[in-house]
């Protein structure tokens, strides 16, 4: 057409268009610019020069949009596309008042608050088109969503069956989205079947194969599918943050941890997220990173109510508290956590045992290590509860540990430690602060080593005698 001499010059505007269905940006702009001035050409160069990422051409189309319909359509378009979901939100909302027939902006409404994580609210305003139009796949693939982020996979599974029953009759995209969504609903599920082939796809594909493989500890992987991402949504910096911080913590990169603290601190210092919930555990991340713990609590208590049953919100939560020397709070949300995996982890019974100890339940602390199979960390956890203990005056698990340190390794250090807590012992048995009947279980640990009699004997005389005087039965 546009080859012949009578065609209209509007034309060129609808060939434009198609070229940018077809993301032919670039043939697009060309074609647009060949059409005379109206407001459709205008809209399309305004969304071209995002695609473009021209900011002086977005502002210039920007201020010749007018005060209809079409041209607001397009400018909320490009505020969610540009992640500011509640200027969207002003702009449907205001749009709705005047055309209530115009049902489909309750599903851009619904989809900006599920954007923004108010799933609640999302799921009120999808009820509203739900009641008109009750077979949307959009929408009801989006209350599934709201359901997995407000309850689990299973109640998101539960309402997806509707969206499966239509699809063999509905769009041929639905079935890839409804194969995406199961595995994730499902907790990764079939993940390598679904995930790798929709990575081109369904831009969540991407992200969603990034946790997959961090859930399987394949860090290598999740790094090589995230390392060069452009990154645009708040969701694709918290993941790059996240993954940087194991394999940080995994090779001992201060590299990794302090790009994961930028990232972090990118999302929560932003002026859209510095509000949200995600935007506050950024925020917390990135202090926790620091070593910031006060800053970290700040962050952590303005939304525990959201948390109060995550196991790793509860772990981090627990932490920060402990760094603080808030000690009984700490061991209360440690005691919170369900999930074996953190209550084996070695950072977890370290923490614990701490706790236990400052919280003057040293008998908890040394359970935790009689539970413990022999290894590197179990050593270490019994020299952390021979060392914390005698800080703080449980010399009798003081003296147990040093006497199990020095079966392990007899150097003359454990040996020392275990001699002073036994004295210690001695001490709070004589000022009365502990039970006499302690001497029976203190004198075998002095007898167990392989120091030289001469330095053992003189310390059992004394507590002997102290014992006869004071008719303390030793046997």
């Amino acid at each position: 057409m546009t080859m012949k001499p009578e065609c209209p010059s509007e034309v060129w505007v609808y060939l434009a268009c198609t070229f940018f269905f077809l993301g032919l940006y670039k043939e697009a702009e060309e074609a647009a610019l060949k059409a005379p001035k109206s407001q459709l050409q205008n809209r399309l160069l305004f969304h071209l020069a995002h695609k473009f990422s021209d900011e002086k051409k977005l502002m210039a189309f920007h201020q010749s949009l007018e005060d209809v319909t079409e041209d607001q359509l397009s400018l909320a378009s490009i505020h969610c596309m540009r992640f500011h979901y509640q200027q969207a939100i002003e702009i449907y909302q205001h749009i709705l008042a005047r055309n209530r027939n115009y049902l489909a902006l309750n599903v851009y409404v619904a989809l900006c608050y599920y954007k923004m994580d108010y799933y609640e609210v999302s799921q009120q305003v999808l009820a509203v088109y739900l009641q008109s139009v009750p077979d949307s796949t959009v929408a009801l693939n989006l209350m599934a969503c709201n359901l997995f982020r407000l309850f689990n996979g299973k109640a998101a599974e539960a309402e997806l069956k509707n969206l499966i029953d239509i699809s063999s009759t509905s769009f041929e995209f639905a079935k890839e989205l409804i194969q995406h969504n199961l595995a994730v609903f499902r907790g990764g599920e079939r993940a390598l079947q679904v995930l790798p082939g929709l990575v081109d796809v369904i831009p969540e594909a991407r992200l969603n194969l990034v946790i997959y493989y961090l859930r399987q500890e394949d860090i290598e992987e999740s790094y090589a599918l995230i390392q060069d991402l452009e990154l645009n949504t708040p969701q694709e910096y918290i993941l790059k943050g996240a993954v940087n911080v194991v394999l940080g913590q995994e090779l001992g990169s201060r590299h990794h941890l302090k790009t994961a603290q930028k990232l972090f601190q990118l999302v929560g210092g932003s002026a859209n997220e510095c509000n949200t919930v995600p935007g506050r555990q950024c925020l917390a991340s990135s202090f926790f990173l620091l070593r910031q713990f006060e800053e970290v609590l700040v962050y952590l208590d303005s939304i525990k109510s959201y948390f109060f049953n995550d196991d790793t919100f509860n772990f981090n939560y627990a932490q920060a508290k402990a760094a603080l020397g808030n000690y009984k709070e700490a061991e209360e949300a440690f005691l919170l956590i369900q999930s074996e995996k953190l209550r084996s982890d070695y950072v977890y019974l370290s923490w614990l045992a701490r706790c236990y100890i400052m919280n003057k339940k040293a008998r908890l602390a040394w359970e935790l290590y009689v539970r413990m199979e022999t290894s590197a960390e179990s050593f270490s956890l019994l020299q952390l509860i021979a060392n914390d203990c005698y800080k703080m005056g449980q010399f009798y698990y003081a003296a147990k540990a040093f006497d199990a340190l020095e079966r392990l390794d007899p150097i003359p250090e454990y040996w020392e430690g275990k001699r002073g807590a036994c004295v210690g012992v001695f001490q709070l048995i004589v000022a009365g602060e502990e039970s006499r009947e302690m001497l029976k279980k203190v004198l075998p640990l002095l007898r167990d080593t392989e120091r030289p009699q001469v330095e053992y004997t003189y310390i059992i005389r004394i507590l002997k005698k102290w014992a006869k005087d004071n008719r303390v039965p030793l046997r």
